[in-house]
């Protein structure tokens, strides 16, 4: 560690490092927790549940092991966890770090726990177990065609915003207005309420070329298939006969790998529709990136070495800060 660098128990700030999948953020999370004697905590919303390590591309037990990790496969896939759980989960694990006398370094790609960390976000009534258990069945049922029908004649403004396929947003839009009486459109025009992440913090994001990133993405999922074990991840997921809704068995790459196994979808026609499926995604990441993340020092490096560069100033700066 550089001797003219505030060490971090003298640090009340957070580094929050943010990027679309593949792009490097875990090596580059590793490398700023080795160097300033940080803590990683995980902001991505299917690297939290355990049993998905490969295709999650969570941090290998190997990586967990150089530097404290936290977040990461605490939860089991029959948990359902939104982001207001985990904003809470997460300003816990930051203050233990603090007083532990560390730093905190939250890392992830899912925007919607960034945002709620920082800005807040308007609480939304708790969806009782009989609604929620009844909808999801019916969906379970009679599909997702259903679920958007009966949304239609409750929420119409709702409806027409989400997408048909958009099966998980449009069953959570149910239950609200089933359950409350109130579309979700309203509750979330409502003044943001929670606790938020206090103290100094460092925006930093990974902003990679758009083609060097679906390259990685696709050679990612390549390895995943061929040699990470992502079948036999899935394969036990199987067979444990969890609700589909569940977010953990929407994670990418389950309900195609799912379909392999039970002998409804080809490998080769799998693994093309997870890549297309993992590009959407990270193309909505880098939109999310440019958009919320204006303040952040970004980087477009390929390699840990230039992110190292491009980043490791801007954290002595912020440390160096904090002390005076």
């Amino acid at each position: 560690m550089d001797n003219n660098v505030t060490p971090a128990r003298e640090a009340a700030g957070t580094v929050l490092l943010a990027g679309p999948t593949a792009s490097g953020k875990s090596a580059a999370a590793i490398a700023i927790a080795e160097e300033f004697d940080g803590v990683i905590i995980n902001a991505d919303s299917m690297q939290i549940y355990d049993g998905l390590r490969v295709l999650t591309a969570r941090p290998s037990a190997e990586e967990e092991a150089r530097v404290p990790h936290r977040l990461y496969g605490v939860l089991d896939p029959a948990d359902d966890c939104n982001a207001a759980r985990w904003r809470d989960m997460a300003l816990a694990e930051i203050a233990n770090v603090k007083a532990a006398g560390k730093l905190p370094i939250i890392v992830g790609g899912t925007g919607l726990y960034f945002d709620i960390l920082i800005r807040g976000i308007a609480e939304i009534a708790e969806i009782s177990e009989g609604v929620r258990a009844r909808l999801r069945d019916l969906q379970a049922r009679e599909g997702t065609a259903v679920i958007h029908n009966m949304l239609r004649e409750k929420d119409p403004e709702m409806a027409a915003r989400l997408k048909p396929g958009d099966s998980q947003r449009l069953l959570r839009a149910l239950e609200v207005v089933e359950e409350t009486g109130i579309p979700l459109g309203e509750w979330q025009k409502r003044a943001p309420t929670g606790n938020i992440l206090e103290g100094p913090r460092l925006h930093l994001a990974l902003n990679p070329a758009r083609d060097w990133l679906y390259a990685r993405c696709n050679q990612r999922l390549d390895w995943m298939i061929d040699g990470g074990n992502a079948l036999q991840e899935v394969a036990a997921l199987k067979a444990r006969r969890l609700d589909p809704a569940l977010p953990a068995m929407k994670a990418l790459g389950v309900p195609e790998l799912i379909k392999v196994l039970e002998g409804e979808m080809d490998l080769e026609a799998a693994r093309e529709r997870i890549k297309m499926l993992t590009r959407r995604y990270a193309k909505r990441q880098m939109t999310w990136v440019r958009n919320k993340m204006c303040e952040a020092n970004c980087s477009s490096a390929q390699d840990l070495e230039s992110l190292k560069a491009d980043f490791f100033p801007f954290i002595r700066r912020f440390l160096l800060t904090e002390r005076n």
